[in-house]
Formats: C-alpha cells, sequence, structure tokens
C-alpha cells in the first residue's frame, strides 16, 4: 500500500466510529508492517517488528529526540521515567520497585488479596436487588481507584476531583491539530499542571508526618541509588495514579464484555475459577487495555523491516494490531484461553515493561472470577455498547448488564 492508502487506515483506525471494532482495519494495516504517513510518522503493525523495537536501545521515549515537538510538551516539568531512556529511566524505575515489587517488596501483590478481595465483595454486595448495572461505573471503575489510592496514599474522597484532571489527561494523549481543537490540548496541558500541583501537597504533608503508603516510603527512602527528588517523586504519583486505575478499568470492563460474548468461557469460569489466569492472559492479547503507544522517536536512522526510518521520526506502536497478527498468534481473532505461548504485547514489552502489570492482572483475576460466581444469568443490555473516545486507551464507557435481581 502506498502512503495516502495507510494514511486513510490510520484515520479510521483513530476515528471514533471505528472505536467498537477496529480489528479488521489492523489486519489491512498489517499489509504493510511499516508504513510512513504524509506527516513523517511510521506506523508499524505487526508483531515481529513490534518486537524488535520494543527491544531496540535506537529507539527512544524522550520526547526531546523528535525532529518535530509534540503538541503540548513541557519542557520544564519532569517527566515520568516511562518518558526517559536509560540509564535515568533505569535509575527512577529501580528506585520506585524498591516498594512496589521484587526483589525487595516481593510479596506486595499477593499481600494484598485479602483487601481486593473484600474491595470487590463490597461492590458486588452493592448489585443486590438491582435488575440493571453499570459495570463501569458500579464496578470497574471504583474498584482500582480504590486500591491505588491506598498504595499511594492519596485521600480517596478527592477522587471527584482527580478524576476530572485525569479524564482531560487522557483525553489529550490523542490530540491531533489537524483534527481536534486546541482546547482539548490546552485543558491536557493544564490537568497535568493541577495534578502534579495536587501531589506535590500531599508529598510535602509526608515530608513533616509520613505514613505508611508509598508516597511516604519514596519520601524517605535512601537506598543504593539515593532518593529521588520531589519532582521525581511526583511525577512518579502521577504516573502511578493514572496507569494504576485507567488501564486496569478498561481490563475488567473489557473481560466482562468478552465473557458474555463468550457464554462457553463463562461458564467455565464458574465451574473452574483458576482458569481465570489464562482467560486474563488471553484477554490482555484479545481485548487489551492499551491499543496504542502514540509515540517513541528515533536516535538514528534505524531500519524496520527493510524500512529506513530516520533520526527523530515519530514511530507509532499499534499494539493491539500486534498481538492479532497471524504470523505469530494461531487463529488470532479467536478468543482463546487454552492458547499455547501467549507472549502477547497488552502490557508492552522490554524495558517500559508495564511497571504495574502483576497488580492490573490480580486485581482482573479477582475481579472477574468473582463476579462470574455471583452475577445471576447476565446478560448484555447493548453490544456493542458506548466506548471511550481514545483510541489509544480503549474500553467502553459504559457496560450495561443485566441480572436476575432476585
Amino acid at each position: 500500500m502506498g502512503t495516502s492508502e495507510t494514511h486513510d487506515i490510520l484515520r479510521r483506525i483513530l476515528d471514533y466510529s471505528s472505536r467498537a471494532d477496529p480489528y479488521p482495519l489492523y489486519q489491512e494495516l498489517r499489509g504493510t508492517p511499516v508504513a510512513q504517513q504524509a506527516d513523517g510518522s511510521y506506523v508499524v503493525s505487526t508483531y515481529r517488528e513490534l518486537t524488535d523495537l520494543l527491544h531496540d536501545p535506537h529507539l527512544s521515549s524522550d520526547v526531546r529526540n523528535l525532529s518535530r515537538p509534540m503538541p503540548g510538551a513541557e519542557s520544564e516539568a519532569t517527566p515520568a521515567f516511562i518518558n526517559m531512556d536509560p540509564p535515568a529511566h533505569d535509575r527512577l524505575r529501580r528506585m520506585a520497585m524498591r516498594h512496589f515489587g521484587p526483589p525487595h517488596t516481593p510479596g506486595l501483590v499477593t499481600s494484598l488479596d485479602p483487601d481486593l478481595s473484600e474491595t470487590v465483595g463490597g461492590l458486588i454486595d452493592g448489585f443486590a436487588g438491582k435488575d440493571r448495572i453499570d459495570v463501569v461505573d458500579d464496578f470497574a471503575y471504583p474498584f482500582p481507584v480504590a486500591v491505588i489510592c491506598h498504595l499511594l496514599g492519596v485521600p480517596r474522597e478527592d477522587e471527584p476531583t482527580f478524576s476530572r484532571w485525569v479524564n482531560d489527561v487522557v483525553d489529550a494523549i490523542d490530540y491531533d491539530p489537524e483534527t481536534d481543537p486546541k482546547e482539548k490540548l490546552d485543558k491536557g496541558v493544564q490537568a497535568r499542571k493541577a495534578l502534579r500541583e495536587y501531589l506535590g501537597g500531599l508529598l510535602e504533608q509526608r515530608h513533616g508526618s509520613p505514613g505508611d503508603d508509598l508516597l511516604s516510603r519514596l519520601a524517605h527512602d535512601d537506598g543504593p541509588d539515593g532518593r529521588m527528588t520531589d519532582e521525581e517523586i511526583v511525577a512518579t504519583a502521577n504516573l502511578l495514579l493514572i496507569a494504576g486505575h485507567e488501564t486496569t478499568v478498561n481490563l475488567i470492563t473489557n473481560g466482562v464484555l468478552t465473557l458474555l460474548r463468550h457464554p462457553d468461557v463463562l461458564r467455565r469460569l464458574r465451574d473452574d475459577p483458576d482458569l481465570v489466569v489464562p482467560v486474563v492472559e488471553e484477554l490482555l492479547r484479545y481485548e487489551p487495555p492499551v491499543h496504542i503507544i502514540p509515540w517513541r522517536a528515533a536516535y538514528s536512522d534505524i531500519t524496520v523491516a527493510d524500512t529506513v526510518v530516520p533520526q527523530g521520526s515519530q514511530i507509532m506502536l499499534m499494539l493491539a494490531s500486534g498481538s492479532r497478527d497471524p504470523n505469530r498468534f494461531e487463529h488470532p481473532d479467536r478468543f482463546d484461553p487454552d492458547r499455547p505461548d501467549n507472549r502477547h504485547l497488552g502490557f508492552g514489552s522490554g524495558i517500559h515493561l508495564c511497571f504495574g502489570g502483576p497488580l492490573a492482572r490480580r486485581e482482573t483475576q479477582i475481579a472477574l472470577a468473582e463476579l462470574v460466581r455471583r452475577l445471576d444469568r447476565p446478560r448484555l443490555v447493548a453490544d456493542p455498547p458506548p466506548y471511550r473516545r481514545s483510541p489509544v486507551l480503549r474500553g467502553p464507557v459504559h457496560l450495561y448488564v443485566e441480572q436476575d435481581a432476585a
């Protein structure tokens, strides 16, 4: 395909009308594994090329390495480590991981199981007597928000305030100056500033009165890599607050939708709760919470699938397309929890493999297993459901389900 054809496919993928089912468009896009766009950027859509790039040290996550500045980039703000390259990325990720997982806190996720189960059970108790629920508002959103607020030390009662900022930040991720009003970008920039100021205020409180939350531990930790600056702690907390619930909301909601579309798997899961582990892995491949990494930058000229990508070029990584690549997965459009060798791209790969992946997996496993066990004859009200605007963080904005209330 030529540049104009792939540009048209990408436009259709990004257009809201395709949100309910972008997968046929991904199939078309994979006809050209590395597709140059009219603006000079490149779109990569096949599994092999995506995994190669995700492990390529010549690919940068630092916006400053783009030849064309990203709209809304804040040069004065300290970025989160997800937007850094080694060695700065590696140092900050190690410092955060000391308090979030192995090797220093290897039992963090499993130790949360009782609290996760209690929170899930309480939310499902609230369904009693209701013949219709919204899986998003009543379950998939409040659950991970409660968890990440508890871990970080963010007051749960502040959720209405920070959720507005998070929504504006997420809306601006896929800002396109050709089609979007500048207000969308401006609201995202202002929301990022407001969220940093809010988290900075919480951090200042922890300096004077530390607790047992992640903000406190980061503020008082002098590990082998030293101590994070306040700006680095705020950037890390910002990342964890947003990514800690946005992706999990999508994963849980997509999971409920997929199970209701596959009643045979739902019945198997109800009879065998241990099946939830491969079910969630297959969900991460089949209906992932993150579809696109909107940009990476080429440190230098790099060759991808016989295409030379010039230094400074923007590269868009179509992760969800790679996880449906028939050259890597047999019958890729089939939801199959028994699939062997399921090395999907649902949480990315390489040095930027999702930091909170183990927690998101466990939250979703507990949520789906308990929901399937306790809902009585659940049925979709609308299929497809209404979707969020974002093509990057893709999931239903509401998912209405009927059950037998008795």
